[in-house]
């Protein structure tokens, strides 16, 4: 309640107001008076301060949205280089093993070759040793039939032609 001075109350000095009607609207005119006049400097202040705050806040989100959506770029840009890089790598790698399958199949045909070659050449070899021990297989063996010939009976005079012949085809 508010104590209020009225044509009645002014005759007989300070009283009270029992007019709920009245005097609320009263007493809300004057909180409202009061608040406006003396808040109005307070509540600006604060709601500028608060102002101030939200777009500060909101310059550093757009901000930061800036620098997210910069590094998201530079991101996707280092990836797609390395992507480029791994598949660089692949196609090298790739290349690389072709080429050292046919230096390895090359090298395979040469030995192979080489092979071959030396298997021929042992052949040809062991062919000669084998005819060079016979011929001296087939020598000795004529040898032991002259000389058995010659011991059971060669007569002087075919003893005497063997001599003559041999120192010819010596050449003495």
């Amino acid at each position: 309640m508010f104590i209020l001075l009225t044509a009645e109350a002014a005759e007989h000095g300070f009283g009270l107001n029992f007019n709920i009607l009245e005097t609320n609207l009263i007493n809300l005119a004057v909180v409202i008076s009061v608040v406006v006049y003396f808040g109005r400097k307070l509540l600006g202040a604060a709601l500028g301060d608060r102002q101030t705050q939200i777009a500060t806040a909101i310059r550093e989100v757009e901000q930061k949205k800036q620098e997210a959506a910069a590094a998201l770029a530079d991101q996707q840009q280092k990836l797609a280089q390395a992507q480029t890089e791994a598949a660089r790598i692949r196609a090298a790698a790739e290349e690389s093993a072709k080429a050292a399958r046919e230096a390895i199949m090359a090298q395979a045909a040469q030995d192979l070759e080489r092979l071959r070659a030396s298997a021929a050449q042992d052949l040809n070899t062991q062919q000669e040793r084998i005819m060079t021990e016979l011929r001296q297989q087939i020598a000795a063996l004529a040898m032991q039939q002259v000389e058995a010939q010659l011991r059971s009976g060669v007569s002087d005079e075919t003893q005497a032609r063997l001599i003559d012949r041999s120192i010819a085809q010596i050449g003495v």
